[in-house]
């Protein structure tokens, strides 16, 4: 039966997870409270799993994956699109510390509220929320470090382009792949594309 150790020691070695103060947080930050109590003895496999309302927990090799290309530093302000059962606001909430701030949303109700519960299980501090999702995508007229979002996109959403400071980098699934975005400054916005990834789709308005 595969551990927590296990699991992460095979994404390790496949070369996935490399940054020390991400490795940490997915050690300090165990999946296992954020998969439904039915799907508990699968935690430790490196696949997807249901957590309701059509939505998955992703696979952790691809939540390595987008992190080690996400960036994150302590003391940085992260917003999380896409928070599902709060794993991945977590993860970043670790890794920003006290000084940094995660703003997470999801539009579904039941799994905000689901996610507030894992969340408060790891921080009782409010520089790490999940908000329900309103009409807009993200939080516009703020500005963020790094965008993770979890959910694809049928074209890159501008308004969150707009939501990085200067430097800033987001990861978001656009269709069947990964885009990051690097904004160098308000006119130079750089971008490489990753293939093979699935996601459920990200819905709001534009």
């Amino acid at each position: 039966m595969n551990t927590l150790s296990t699991l992460i020691t095979s994404i390790i070695r496949n070369g996935i997870l490399r940054t020390p103060h991400i490795i940490e947080a997915f050690y300090q930050i165990d999946r296992i409270d954020f998969v439904p109590a039915d799907m508990r003895e699968h935690t430790y496999e490196d696949i997807p799993l249901p957590i309701g309302h059509g939505q998955t927990i992703s696979q952790p090799s691809t939540v390595a994956f987008m992190l080690e290309h996400l960036m994150p530093q302590s003391g940085q302000r992260i917003l999380d699109i896409g928070t599902g059962s709060g794993w991945t606001t977590a993860l970043l909430c670790r890794i920003v510390g006290e000084e940094g701030r995660v703003r997470g949303f999801e539009r579904v109700k039941a799994l905000v509220e689901m996610g507030r519960d894992n969340l408060a299980r790891y921080s009782h501090s409010s520089n790490c929320t999940i908000e329900k999702a309103t009409a807009a995508l993200g939080a516009p007229g703020e500005k963020f470090d790094r965008i993770l979002v979890s959910a694809a996109a049928e074209e890159l959403p501008l308004t969150l382009v707009d939501q990085l400071a200067i430097g800033g980098r987001l990861v978001i699934p656009v269709q069947h792949s990964i885009e990051i975005i690097t904004k160098v400054s308000e006119d130079d916005i750089r971008s490489e594309s990753i293939y093979g990834f699935r996601f459920v789709p990200l819905l709001y308005n534009d």
